[in-house]
């Protein structure tokens, strides 16, 4: 199987100093690439200068993880793609049992390996954790990471199982798979593109898989850090997105409560003396309403939708009946 590790990059010299390294040194065989998103840094000639094997893809402007990845990976060959952010350390032996899933189980389109917190390596990190799901208000969650709780690892999540989505920080997708769904939706930009991706590929029938024998290390927020207005807008506003493109339940409902919601949210950074958060949610409702007629359109367009929840709301479960771990839902 011919696997590609495709690292996306951005003004992110640094980041490549620290980890390229590891890739590199652990990639057993397989080719290395660094898309690069029109950076004004010198992570394109620090790339060709010390690791002359690693494949440089230069994008004329920057058009964010969604668009930069869709574009990009038209330049290469490969069976599978893995998707790895530049702020990823990795480990001896982390691709053997991922391209063993993928030729065991050929329905398997997408895989997660384990993601542990880079900066404190026996916890989960936000990112992804050991595998993602959201309630029935679209609202991600992970095994390992609720909201801002996180578990140590104990190895709960050693296994193999199918899950919702699979975090962007490290995603493996067959070639074949991410041809059929026509890549990312560039209308995210960036962030939570991975979960509609997901759910587009389960609407098609695909699974969704993590192995946990297979371990990273992520930094996490390296682009853009929890306590930046522009991250709660593109959270708030993409959730959005993937809700209305993909929920099989009555929209008008679902999108009404997420919305309600999501104005307590907006209370709740107004008590934390955080208006910029709030102004944030504002404008992705405001970007949102605007983007509705090309969202009804995928919908209507893409009739076959899969059943996503496995919990009413874990915001209920969080906030109200504190329940901080995924084994206590």
């Amino acid at each position: 199987m011919k696997l590609a590790i495709v690292i996306l990059n951005w003004n992110g010299q640094q980041l490549l100093e620290t980890f390229l390294p590891s890739v590199v040194a652990y990639a057993d065989g397989q080719d290395v690439y660094v898309i690069d998103n029109a950076s004004t840094d010198t992570s394109v000639s620090f790339i060709e200068t010390h690791y002359p094997t690693v494949k440089c893809i230069k994008l004329t402007h920057n058009i964010g993880y969604a668009g930069g990845y869709n574009e990009g990976l038209k330049q290469i060959d490969a069976d599978v793609y893995c998707l790895l952010n530049s702020d990823i350390e990795v480990t001896e032996n982390w691709l053997k049992p991922v391209i063993h899933t993928f030729e065991a189980e050929v329905n398997t389109a997408i895989i997660q390996p384990k993601i542990l917190d880079y900066h404190h390596k026996n916890k989960f990190e936000y990112a992804g954790a050991g595998g993602g799901f959201i309630d029935q208000l679209g609202y991600p969650y992970c095994r390992g990471r609720i909201f801002n709780s996180l578990e140590e690892d104990r190895g709960q999540y050693n296994d193999q199982k199918e899950i919702f989505w699979a975090s962007g920080a490290c995603l493996f997708i067959r070639a074949q798979a991410f041809e059929v769904l026509e890549g990312f939706d560039p209308h995210f930009f960036a962030h939570m593109e991975e979960i509609d991706l997901c759910w587009r590929a389960q609407n098609k029938g695909m699974t969704v898989t993590y192995v946990g024998l297979s371990t990273v290390y992520h930094v996490g927020g390296a682009s853009l850090k929890t306590s930046n207005p522009k991250k709660t807008f593109l959270n708030f506003r993409n959730s959005l997105y993937t809700l209305v493109k993909n929920t099989h339940q009555p929209l008008l409902l679902v999108v009404l409560l997420r919305l309600i919601l999501d104005g307590i949210a907006g209370i709740r950074f107004l008590l934390q003396a955080k208006p910029k958060h709030v102004i944030a949610i504002v404008k992705a409702h405001g970007s949102f309403y605007k983007a509705v007629p090309y969202l009804l359109q995928f919908r209507r367009q893409h009739s076959n939708r899969k059943s996503h929840h496995q919990l009413p709301s874990i915001v209920w479960s969080y906030f109200v009946r504190n329940k901080n771990y995924f084994n206590k839902l």
